[in-house]
Order: C-alpha cells, then structure tokens, then sequence
C-alpha cells in the first residue's frame, strides 16, 4: 500500500478522480459482463468508488486502484445477489462462480488486466451506442459508463438542466433492460450496423467539443479529448476495421487545429485565418498514421477514411492558398456518392468555390437552398453570404449572414455572424 502519510485527504480525493477517470470503464465492463445489466454495473462501481473515498485516505491509495475497486464492487456484487435471494437459476450461478473466483484468488487482490477485458470493454461500447436508443440517450450514456464524466458535467456540455440529462441516462439505463439487449459483441452480420452506430456516437461527441451547438462556448476541448480517448481504444480493440481508423484519423488531425480556432478572447477563427505553424504537428502525425492504417486495410473507402482524406489535405498544405482543393472536391465528389447528404452537398460546394471560383460554389449552394432540407441550417446561408461577398454582391452577402446569425444557437458564431454582415455594409 502507499503511504497516506505523504498526501493529504484532498491529494487524495484528487488521485481517487484520475483513478476514476482511467478505470471506470474498464470497471463497469467488467462488471456489466457479469451481472449483464449496464445500470446495475455502474451502480456497482460507484458503491467500489464510494468505499475507496472513504477508506483510501486512511489506507493509502493501494498499489493496483483498479483492481482494488473491481474486487470490492464483485464483493457487493455477491452481497447484492444474496440479498434480493434470486431464485433464478442464472443469478444463483452466477453468486456461486463470483465466489469461486474470490476463492481461487485466495482473497488477495489480483491485477484488473483480465483476459476479457478488451472484450468487455467493446462490449460495453455496443451496447451504450445500441440503435434502440436515441442519438442523443447513446451519447450521454457513452459519456456516462464509457468517459466517466459526471451527470452535470454531461448536462453542462450539452447545455441541459442537470436534472434533464439524469433523465435522460435512467430512461437510457431502462430501455436497454426493457428490451433485454444483450451484452455481446455482435454476430458478424450485425456488427456493421452496430458499428456504425458507435462511430456516430464517438463522433458526435467529438463535434459536439469541436463546434458547440449552442451556449457561449465556441468549442468545448474536453469532450474532444474524450472522443479522441474512445475511439483510440475501439481502434485497439476491433484493429481490423477500416473506418474506425478513419474516424480516429479525422479527430487527430481535426484536434491538431484546436488552439488555433479561438483567438485570446474566445472568438471563432475560421479555417482559412489561422496560424498552421500553431497546428499540434504531433496530432497531424498521430492522424496521417491512423489514415494510412485505414486504407491499408484495401476495403473501399467509407465515409470516415474519406473526410480524413480530406482532413489530411488541409494538414498537408502550409497554408490556405496551397492547399489542393481540386483533390478536396474530387474526394467531396467520392463522399457525396456513398453519403449523399445535404450537409455533404453544402461541404462539396465550398471545395468547388475554392476550386474553380464562388460562382461555380454558389450555384451548387443555391441548388441546395431551392430543396428547403436545410431550411432552418445555419451553415447554408452562412456559405452563401461567403460566396455573395466574394462576388461583390454584398447587399444580398449581408441579408444571408444576419440569416446565418438569427439560426445560430451558439452566442460566439453569432456575434462573428453579425460582424461579417457589418463588413458587407462598409464594403458596399
């Protein structure tokens, strides 16, 4: 054991946190797989948690946390079982081979690196991100058992009452018990669907940090960094799979650009405006490596391995005006194929402007404007504002950047909106 001589309560309160953070879901993926219940699991770990706030800083913090807390929450894990004095056959197995193992252990405290515990942990990823939840029920859920963020810090970054996002994790927690979802890797015929319900997730936590919806923020980094966290371990964990390499690639490359999107104030700096000798060279390193690992794999390109693509494009360029922008519309022009979106139509239309002019870009934006499916998007009439400048055509510039503005949740996009607009009317 460590001393706690050395560390005062709060050193120690602070290490348990970070102990938390690194062994949470290794924690509740053991346990899930155990008692195949997602909200018992986690219950379990925090009771362990609970125990080790006490204890540890009378104890010392023990030389393996980990393990340490998996074995106390297996042990009321038994006490749980014994307690309700299950009657069903399963659940009496079950008691009998935890306290078998407890027994074979001898009562010591074994290391936490169980031989199942990658497997568990991709079973947790499957069934937090299961498509009978919501979009939004998976994302809070992965951020819950899987990034060990708190309730509130969830319901902070997604800017709901704290009391709305537990809400949201407890119906979350029952319809997967309500529809029994099993705690399993999927059979190979499904695991495509299920996969690409996980990546979303990861991703659209990632997008969520990267550009926020809404609130004062312009970026939330944290929630990057934990999506950035997620999908390095999914790619550890199913090594085979193209895409996974592709979204681990898109987040390295598009987190190198992090500090360079805000200026001191907080202010958004677009793409185009900000310092590349300031992009996370490191990160760039990270994501073109995870790129070439992806398209190693000879499948046909995905959406994932193809924005990387693109992502890598604008890594590769030393600054805006060498960047190969035909290369990026010929590889929109590939995404659009197998994802033909409209927001992917609005992206291939700002690589055709900065290809072969803002005429040519605000004829496909103008198109897409007419189908009305981005009707209530920001981003569209914010793209065309950009082009009507860029044409001179600065009265209708302005209208679609106030547009832009009024759309905007997010209080800093707004504000650098309504700048823009400002500009059309002293340039005109």
């Amino acid at each position: 054991m460590v001393s706690s001589v050395a560390m005062t309560a709060t050193d120690t309160h602070r290490a348990i946190e970070a102990v938390w953070r690194i062994e949470s879901a290794r924690l509740i993926a053991g346990l899930a797989r155990v008692v195949r219940d997602v909200g018992r699991a986690e219950e379990l770990a925090h009771d362990a948690l609970v125990t080790a706030l006490e204890q540890w800083p009378h104890t010392g913090i023990p030389d393996n946390p980990g393990a340490w807390l998996m074995a106390t929450a297996k042990h009321r894990a038994i006490d749980h079982l014994r307690r309700e004095q299950m009657l069903a056959r399963q659940h009496a197995v079950l008691a009998r081979e935890l306290e078998m193992e407890e027994g074979l252990n001898g009562g010591r405290v074994e290391a936490a690196a169980d031989d199942e515990i990658g497997d568990d942990l991709l079973k947790l990823m499957f069934t937090a991100c299961h498509p009978v939840l919501s979009r939004e029920a998976r994302a809070a859920l992965t951020l819950k058992v899987l990034a060990g963020l708190t309730t509130q810090e969830i319901a902070r970054a997604f800017l709901v009452p704290e009391s709305t996002m537990a809400q949201r994790i407890v119906r979350a927690k029952r319809t997967l018990s309500d529809a029994r979802v099993p705690f399993e890797i999927p059979r190979r015929q499904d695991l495509a669907a299920r996969l690409a319900s996980v990546l979303e997730v990861i991703y659209l936590v990632f997008n969520e940090g990267y550009a926020a919806t809404a609130g004062e923020d312009w970026m939330r980094p944290a929630l990057c960094e934990e999506a950035l966290r997620l999908g390095r371990i999914l790619a550890e964990l199913v090594p085979s799979e193209g895409e996974v390499h592709g979204l681990v690639a898109l987040m390295e490359i598009q987190a190198s650009r992090i500090r360079t999107r805000v200026s001191a104030s907080g202010e958004p700096i677009l793409l185009m405006e900000q310092n590349r000798a300031r992009w996370d060279r490191l990160l760039i390193h990270r994501g073109l490596l995870a790129l070439g690992r992806g398209e190693a794999r000879g499948a046909p390109r995905g959406p994932y391995l193809l924005q990387a693509a693109i992502a890598a494009c604008h890594a590769r360029a030393r600054s805006g005006s060498d960047t190969d922008w035909v290369q990026i519309t010929a590889l929109y022009d590939e995404l659009a194929r197998i994802e033909p979106t409209p927001v992917v139509e609005l992206n291939r239309a700002v690589a055709v402007a900065m290809a072969y002019g803002p005429a040519a870009g605000l004829e496909l934006a103008d198109r897409i404007a007419d189908d009305g499916a981005l009707e209530s998007y920001h981003l569209l009439p914010s793209v065309r504002g950009d082009l009507l400048r860029k044409l001179g055509r600065y009265e209708e510039a302005r209208g679609e950047f106030e547009r832009a503005a009024l759309l905007t949740r997010n209080a800093r996009e707004s504000r650098l909106l309504r700048e823009r607009a400002a500009a059309c009317v002293r340039a005109s």
